[in-house]
């Protein structure tokens, strides 16, 4: 009888293939063994509790910010207890930014860092030399193709509170310094004064825009030719993919300094429910391993969260050099919170932010209810502490 593994995942090309070409070539390795994956949407992704599902499936692909409630209810294995400390050295020494150690977390490694992203800047290689523009380089550079109007930028809540982080990193402050506030009052009041400067100019049905759809936007008109800040993609930098090619590239300098931006990525766990614990972390190791990242995982749509396969030089020569030049913002990003609680802050302090760049709200409101949210897990400070 066949050991079968269920695996929920989410739905993009990104998200959902390379899983399916690993999985097929691991049960030819392993006859017996069947593991099928179910998709989400981006948003169920993002919105769904996770631990829910660890009673129906095996094998999660998971944000780093989740493994607070995963450490306080040991829903899945912590990993570093089943695999080879060797195996878990060269992880972290291949780490792409802070990916690997996004997923430990009060002594627990509670998912491998399969996948690794973070916003970077985005660009029409062919419309910008069409009309002689450079790609830009500071702050200012971004204000002009905003005001030309050929600028996207993702602007749903998720999407605005991470580039709220980087906008109160480049105005002087790391937010979750205190117990009391998401961030002192006159940084973020000057981060939000930074955004609106540049959300102001750009077309309103950015918010209702994640990044997928920002980058399908751009890779199939010619109506926007620079994004400077979203979740990048490498599907969109391979030909073939889309009708027209995205690049991309480091983001801009503000107040002389490179912005950084909030790294994202997946991370793969396993389920304590599951029936077959031995296989699944068998999988899971595999999978992740710098070999099939490198090359299996990568070559089918994957964005590796190991660092061989960012540096090989076959996974550019596919994207033209996405790897090679997203590498830099990756190893500058900023690891936000994962304390358990973290989640329902995120999960809304982006609506007030968000009702702020649209003008209808003040930014003095937007702040206030912001660090509301923050203060309704006042234990957070001490779980966020033993990151």
């Amino acid at each position: 009888m066949a050991a079968v593994l269920r695996g929920i995942t989410w739905g993009h090309s990104r998200g959902i293939t390379p899983l399916l070409a690993a999985s097929q070539r691991y049960e030819e390795l392993h006859p017996g063994v069947q593991i099928s994956w179910k998709k989400r949407t981006l948003q169920e992704f993002a919105d769904f509790p996770i631990e829910a599902l660890t009673k129906d499936y095996d094998l999660l692909i998971i944000d780093h910010p989740w493994v607070g409630c995963a450490a306080a209810t040991r829903c899945v294995l912590p990993l570093n207890e089943y695999l080879p400390a060797e195996y878990l050295q060269n992880q972290e020494q291949n780490s792409i930014g802070g990916s690997h150690e996004s997923y430990f977390y009060e002594g627990g490694q509670w998912a491998l860092a399969i996948d690794a992203a973070t916003p970077a800047a985005s660009y029409r290689k062919d419309l910008l030399e069409k009309n002689n523009i450079p790609v830009p380089q500071n702050w200012e550079d971004i204000l002009q193709l905003a005001r030309a109007g050929r600028l996207a930028v993702p602007a749903i809540p998720i999407d605005l509170l991470m580039n709220f982080y980087s906008f109160c990193i480049a105005n002087g402050k790391e937010p979750f310094a205190s117990d009391e506030e998401l961030i002192d009052r006159e940084t973020g009041l000057a981060a939000i004064a930074t955004m609106q400067e540049l959300y102001s100019l750009v077309d309103p049905r950015f918010f209702s825009a994640n990044p997928i759809a920002v980058a399908e936007l751009m890779s199939s008109t010619n109506d926007y030719w620079y994004c400077p800040f979203a979740y990048a993609y490498s599907n969109y930098a391979r030909t073939g993919f889309a009708k027209h090619v995205l690049h991309y590239t480091d983001v801009v300098s503000f107040k002389g300094k490179k912005l950084r931006t909030t790294i994202g990525g997946t991370g793969i766990a396993v389920s304590s429910s599951s029936i077959n614990p031995e296989i699944a972390i068998d999988f899971a190791q595999w999978v992740v391993s710098e070999e099939i990242q490198q090359t299996l995982y990568a070559e089918h749509g994957g964005q590796p969260g190991h660092l061989k396969a960012w540096q090989d030089e076959k996974n550019n020569r596919l994207s033209h050099d996405f790897f090679r030049s997203v590498l830099p913002v990756m190893q500058n990003g900023y690891i936000r919170p994962r304390y358990n609680g973290y989640l329902h802050f995120q999960d809304q302090a982006g609506d007030p932010l968000q009702q702020c760049l649209m003008g209808s709200i003040k930014a003095t409101n937007a702040l206030d209810q912001m660090n509301h949210i923050y203060r309704q897990h006042p234990a957070h400070l001490k779980q966020f502490a033993k990151a």
